[in-house]
């Protein structure tokens, strides 16, 4: 088995633990909101059925899901098979010199090492060509034959080193003669891509090129080195007398080489030299008909996890949070059959409980919310006081505040003093907005001003209770606001009737609208400002 993009594995080490992160914090919300909703003694019977083990692995479900579907994107292949196809392409032999010269470090890391890189570059390049090796000292001989298998061509490249032929010196011809015996009878194409710094021990290197090119030879020289040279290693190289050799890059015989059979020269220099061989060389040559390459085709499996994770997202789906309730077999006598009658006679609408109730809080239906709660309250007999606060919130979120305040006030007497001190600060709310809905300032201020007191006794019950502190302190400021309202707006008032009756509507308007902007006790005086705009627009001209 293997993967055909096995980079897109590193997903699994990020996604799926962020997704575990994520669960683990969502489910430890969401039990924190429960418990701050509902008592503790309340919990289980709004709870019933509903399974922890099968909300968790719900969740395992997604997890998996989401790490089989980076498994399928990876493209996971199991099998192969060998496929014959034909190619079209350039017969290309590579020349790479293996003389001790090569050792030289003018180039990093030495000249052979990069001659190597390259060659291993031109075969990612020309992909649908055959490559043949043939290495070269004193003499030369064939490493590697034709062939369109890549990993042996990278085989006999690697296996290069300046030991390979014992006979030292640089003999170019006979590289470029046995260059010639590789191509086959009838081969129209044939090009040698030659690796060298051209310090030749053999003067026949450029008649070799000049044959070669009567047989349809073309050569192309890539010099590996520099002209300015560099000193070998003299535990390796000495001339004859013993002195140390210093080895240049010898770019005329390259070039002359490479001319005399229609070919260019090009210095190894950059990473953009291969490329521009193939560009402007090799890719404009004819492309003749190779015979059939065996290419292994790997089965693709990507379907086994797509399809798995489908499955389990249709499973968390379609698996229900909560168990099925087990049916009871009724008896057998006659009183127990009427009961079990007069149950199911009842309309199903009739039939309330907590967690249908909480179920419609959840969703938003509040006034839903508020009847289910308030049919509990009829049926309960224990006078359990959780019910009406909860009945409180559901009318508090359907904007009910007279239900809520009335639920909220019959939750007082709790002996529970945190539910106790929660219906207090819940009250406070509760007239804070009834006061924003006044219609005048007298109005609003008396809300206000008994949601102080509600909220007074919410902090009294719990110091530290920020909430309670901050809304007391709130309350108390508005009230303050509206004070000092009454005061600026009987001021602004004055004035902006004395501006109208002067007909200066503007001035009016000017003189009102930064007592209402930004001013929520200024609510009873916007519907005179916009009359006042209104006439300002047809009264006074504006420039368009």
């Amino acid at each position: 088995m293997r993967f055909e993009h096995p980079n897109i594995l590193w997903l699994l080490a990020v996604v799926v633990p962020a997704l575990v992160a994520f669960f683990w914090w969502s489910w430890r919300e969401r039990q924190r909101l429960v418990t701050q909703f509902i008592e503790a003694r309340l919990l289980p019977a709004l709870t019933v059925g509903v399974s922890a083990t099968r909300q968790k692995l719900r969740m395992a479900c997604v997890i998996l899901a989401v790490a089989l579907v980076i498994a399928a994107l990876a493209r996971p292949q199991v099998g192969f098979h060998w496929e014959e196809t034909k190619l079209r392409g350039l017969d290309i032999v590579v020349a790479i010199d293996t003389s001790k010269s090569m050792l030289a470090t003018d180039i990093n890391p030495n000249r052979l090492a990069r001659a190597k890189l390259a060659a291993l570059e031109l075969m990612q390049v020309a992909k649908s060509d055959r490559l043949g090796l043939v290495a070269f000292a004193g003499s030369a001989f064939l490493q590697c034959p034709l062939t369109a298998d890549d990993t042996a061509f990278r085989q006999s490249v690697e296996a290069l080193d300046v030991n390979i032929i014992p006979q030292g010196g640089t003999a170019i011809a006979e590289a470029i003669n046995i260059t010639s015996t590789a191509f086959k009878e009838g081969d129209s194409h044939r090009v040698l891509v030659l690796f060298s710094d051209g310090e030749d021990n053999d003067e026949g290197a450029l008649a070799a090129a000049q044959a070669a090119a009567k047989d349809g030879l073309k050569i192309f020289t890539i010099g590996v080195g520099t002209t300015e040279g560099e000193l070998l290693n003299p535990s390796l190289v000495r001339d004859e007398h013993g002195s140390v050799v210093k080895s240049h890059l010898n770019e005329k015989l390259l070039q002359d080489i490479a001319q005399a059979t229609g070919g260019f020269y090009l210095p190894l220099r950059g990473a953009k030299t291969i490329d521009t061989l193939y560009e402007k060389g090799l890719a404009a040559l004819p492309k003749a008909e190779q015979s059939a390459k065996l290419v292994k085709r790997w089965h693709e499996r990507f379907h086994w996890p797509l399809a798995a994770a489908i499955l389990l997202l249709l499973l968390e789906i379609l698996w229900p949070e909560r168990k099925k309730s087990k049916v009871q077999s009724p008896k057998s006598n006659g009183a127990a059959t009427a009961v079990a009658l007069l149950i199911l006679s009842l309309p199903i609408a009739a039939a309330a409980s907590p967690r249908s109730a909480l179920k419609d809080y959840r969703s938003g239906k509040f006034p839903a919310s508020l009847v289910e709660y308030e049919r509990l309250i009829e049926k309960d007999k224990t006078g359990d006081l959780r019910l009406q606060f909860n009945a409180g919130a559901a009318a508090y979120g359907a904007t009910n505040y007279d239900a809520a305040i009335r639920h909220y006030t019959a939750v007082l007497p709790a002996r529970d003093v945190k539910l106790q001190q929660a219906a207090y600060f819940n009250i406070g709310n509760a007239l804070f907005r009834q006061g924003q809905a006044a219609k005048d300032l007298d109005g609003m201020q008396e809300q206000w001003e008994n949601a102080i007191k509600f909220y007074q006794y919410a902090a009294t019950l719990d110091k530290t209770d920020r909430d309670a502190v901050y809304n007391l302190a709130f309350a108390k400021k508005c009230v303050e606001q509206i004070v000092a309202l009454r005061e600026a707006a009987r001021r602004a008032r004055a004035a902006a009737d004395s501006a109208t009756r002067q007909r200066r509507y503007h001035e009016a308007l000017e003189i009102m609208q930064p007592l209402v902007q930004n001013n929520p006790t200024a609510k009873q005086f916007e519907d005179f400002v916009k009359k006042l705009k209104d006439i300002d627009d047809i009264a006074t001209p504006h420039q368009p």
